[in-house]
This record gives C-alpha cells, sequence and structure tokens, in this order.
C-alpha cells in the first residue's frame, strides 16, 4: 500500500473521529471514588468512558495507597477582570506527609496522553502538568473552585477534566480551599495550612500533622461503569487549534478502544 494512500486513509480516519466528537454524549460513564482527608470526605465521579487513559492512570496511583497521606499542598486565588478576588483551585497528589518531615514525593508512573473531553468548570477534578506540554501529566490533580474554563480550557492543550465531585462534595472541598496560605517556596509557595498563623510563619515554626490538609486515603466505592450516566459534564470548545483537533481524534480512539476491551 502506497504511502500517499496510507495517509489519505488517516486523515479520513481522524476527520471522521473528529465529526464523531461533535455528535459525541456528553453523559459519562465513571467509577466513583471518596478521598478521605482530615477535614471530611467527599466523593467524585470518574469519567472512566470519556478518559480512560487519565482514569486508568489516576486510579494505579489509588490502586497502590500512592496518594495516602499526601497534602494538599498549592491553594490558589485569582483576580478578575474587575478586581475580584476568587477561588481558584487547590492542588495535591505531589507530596506524602509520613507523621513527620520532610515530605517525600509521590513516585510518578510517567507522563499520560492528555484528554482535553470536558471543560474545567467548578467541582471538577484535572489533571496537573507541566507548562508548554500538554502530554505531561502524571500524579498530581486539582480541583477547580470556580469556572475556569475560559482561562484552562484552551491552555496548553486544555486540562483534562476526568471527574467531577457528587453529592454535595464541593461543602468539603471549599472548606479546604478556605484555610489560609503561606509562602515556602518552590512548589509550597502558596501551601494552605490549618491552626497556622502568621506569626507562626514569621517565627519559622515547623508544620506539623495538626497542620497540613491530608489527604488520608483516596478509595473506589463504586466500580459500576453506569454510575455517572445521569451527569451531564460540560464539554471542552475552546481547545485552540496547537493540537485540538488531534487530542479529540485520539481521545475518541482511546475510548473506542477502551470499550472494545471492556465489552470483547
Amino acid at each position: 500500500m502506497s504511502t500517499r494512500i496510507i495517509m489519505l486513509k488517516a486523515t479520513s480516519i481522524v476527520l471522521t473521529l473528529f465529526t464523531a466528537s461533535l455528535l459525541f454524549n456528553s453523559n459519562a460513564q465513571a467509577t466513583i471514588v471518596e478521598f478521605q482527608t482530615n477535614h471530611g470526605n467527599f466523593r467524585v465521579n470518574l469519567f472512566d468512558q470519556a478518559t480512560p487513559q487519565t482514569v486508568e492512570n489516576f486510579l494505579g496511583y489509588v490502586d497502590t495507597a500512592a496518594y495516602q497521606n499526601t497534602i494538599i499542598h498549592r491553594s490558589v486565588d485569582v483576580e478578575d477582570e474587575n478586581g475580584e478576588v476568587k477561588d481558584f483551585i487547590i492542588q495535591g497528589g505531589a507530596y506524602v506527609f509520613p507523621d513527620q518531615l520532610p515530605l517525600t514525593e509521590v513516585a510518578s508512573n510517567g507522563p499520560i496522553l492528555n484528554e482535553p473531553v470536558y471543560s474545567n468548570v467548578r467541582g471538577t477534578i484535572a489533571m496537573a502538568k507541566l507548562g508548554g506540554d500538554p502530554n505531561s501529566a502524571s500524579s498530581q490533580w486539582f480541583f477547580n473552585l470556580g469556572d475556569n474554563s475560559a482561562s484552562l480550557d484552551p491552555q496548553n492543550g486544555g486540562f483534562t477534566v476526568f471527574g467531577q465531585v457528587i453529592d454535595g462534595g464541593m461543602e468539603t472541598v471549599d472548606t479546604l480551599a478556605a484555610f489560609p496560605t503561606f509562602a515556602f517556596g518552590g512548589a509550597l509557595a502558596s501551601l494552605p495550612l490549618a491552626n497556622y498563623t502568621d506569626d507562626d510563619f514569621g517565627d519559622e515554626v515547623t508544620p506539623g500533622a495538626e497542620n497540613f490538609l491530608i489527604v488520608e486515603a483516596i478509595v473506589v466505592v463504586d466500580n459500576n461503569v453506569n454510575s455517572a450516566a445521569n451527569l451531564s459534564p460540560v464539554t471542552n470548545t475552546s481547545i485552540n487549534d496547537d493540537g485540538g483537533t488531534l487530542s479529540w481524534a485520539v481521545v475518541l480512539l482511546l475510548t473506542l478502544v477502551s470499550l472494545r476491551r471492556r465489552f470483547k
């Protein structure tokens, strides 16, 4: 088969998948996991079918208890065009607090393919990644505290949203986001801490178990793939041209492969 024919067939497949993406049903199917923290628990529906590689990656860390005793290491506010400060994200999945300092890093399973299907609206969980590299996500995730679609959906190929907080769990997420932050430098430049004051920071008091916001465990509570059938996540329609169309095609191809493996 000639190279030209192969390229034409590949182009046809991409166009077919992209067309299908426009008709893609936004009703997701998912596994439910529970985040168990030292400030309350909440549940998240994962979008297994729409973001299969991302969910598989996340559950790989869950299954090996890699997220046990990790901390929320970043909490960020943003200022809107009117000068009003609004909650932006809280981020975790990077550092473990093993009952005493120093913190240890979560061992990475390597980067994964970006799957920018859904929008970064309030209540969603998405993968963190390196700037300028859409396919660099590994263990770190963040929760969108507001509608961040305008800034995050088109940025860096889109940030992969792979789940949604359910059953009123955003009340607990908002509690985590409400703690004050302290600039310890580096990746901990916006570290949220409980029972810790500006005076403590000024006196260089070392944070401990009573201060860190700790994800004690993340556990699967429902692995029924139809658990999110009643959810209607918002589709990301803002992906820019540097890989957006191809990303949609790859994501849909991965979804079809996932379905084929599940039902064969």
